[in-house]
């Protein structure tokens, strides 16, 4: 099962997005986007929805619960 961090890390590089490029659409930095991705932080509920419809996909599966 593949964690939250590299879900978003594999959605990201499908978008052809850099981590700068998603932090700007989310209002962070490149920061947080490297923390989440390397599993050392969590994005808040807030991030969670807006990273669903950034990359057209569930929540669900976003958070590991489907494949």
């Amino acid at each position: 099962m593949k964690s939250i961090g590299q879900i978003i890390k594999d959605e990201r590089t499908s978008k052809n997005l850099s981590q700068t490029e998603l932090a700007k659409l989310l209002g962070l930095t490149y920061d947080s986007i490297s923390l989440w991705e390397n599993d050392k932080r969590l994005p808040d509920t807030q991030y969670i929805i807006q990273l669903c419809k950034i990359f057209e996909i569930s929540a669900d599966y976003l958070l590991g619960l489907e494949e």
